[in-house]
């Protein structure tokens, strides 16, 4: 079965270019496009599709409307994947994105998709609920912190990296707790452990969640 994709897209030569890209491939349909917030919630209600793909800024306010419209999708229609195209390579707007979980979410700069290959990758990604963060993004999430010389995953015991590994899922920490066949108190343990270990001590427990699944993600591992 074809997977079905809707496009925002304020600017019309943007839009046509994506759309250009998504519809080489015989495997992905796209079933409407939009060009802001509005018609975006409009043609998911419509359609149901698979996949979400919006710019990040739209009409009417031409702020955040794409990770506006990602996080009501949560709530309305929780296993849409959305990938959102932005200019802006700041980490602040992947971590409101990833602000309830990486799974069935993707971050791509618009003028690193060089090809289609990039696009048609993320779009599958997500329809399967695993994330793609442009490396971009999550480098410079990194060397902001500037606090590693390797991968601190290293630190990470192997069943802190499970626990890890469901959080970049964007699974709670009862979810977790059901996958690995342990207590949520014992959940509990490890993240505390592993915010420890990743240097994310002093910041609300929202932020530190995603900078340790974003740090995850920038070493190659994937949310699988």
């Amino acid at each position: 079965m074809r997977l079905s994709v809707v496009l925002a897209e304020d600017s019309y030569l943007m839009r046509e270019g994506v759309s250009r890209l998504i519809e080489t491939d015989g495997e992905i349909a796209l079933v409407a496009t939009g060009h802001d917030l509005e018609s975006l919630r409009l043609a998911v209600t419509e359609h149901s599709p698979d996949v979400v793909v919006t710019d990040i800024r739209m009409p009417p306010t031409n702020t955040d409307e794409g990770i506006q419209a990602a996080e009501a999708f949560r709530d309305s229609h929780p296993s849409l994947g959305v990938v959102v195209l932005s200019q802006y390579d700041e980490p602040e707007y992947a971590l409101k994105l990833l602000s309830r979980g990486a799974g069935g979410r993707a971050y791509l700069l618009k003028d690193r998709l060089f090809d289609a290959g990039d696009l048609l990758h993320a779009i599958r990604e997500v329809a399967a609920g695993r994330a793609v963060i442009d490396p971009q993004v999550v480098e410079g999430l990194v060397e902001a912190r500037n606090r590693f010389s390797i991968s601190p995953l290293r630190e990470l015991s192997p069943r802190e990296l499970d626990v890890l590994r469901q959080m970049a899922q964007g699974k709670n920490n009862e979810a977790i707790a059901e996958a690995l066949f342990i207590s949520v108190r014992v959940v509990e343990k490890h993240i505390n452990a592993i915010f420890s270990k990743l240097g994310l001590g002093e910041e609300p427990d929202l932020h530190r969640r995603v900078k340790a699944v974003l740090i995850y993600l920038s070493n190659g591992t994937g949310a699988r």
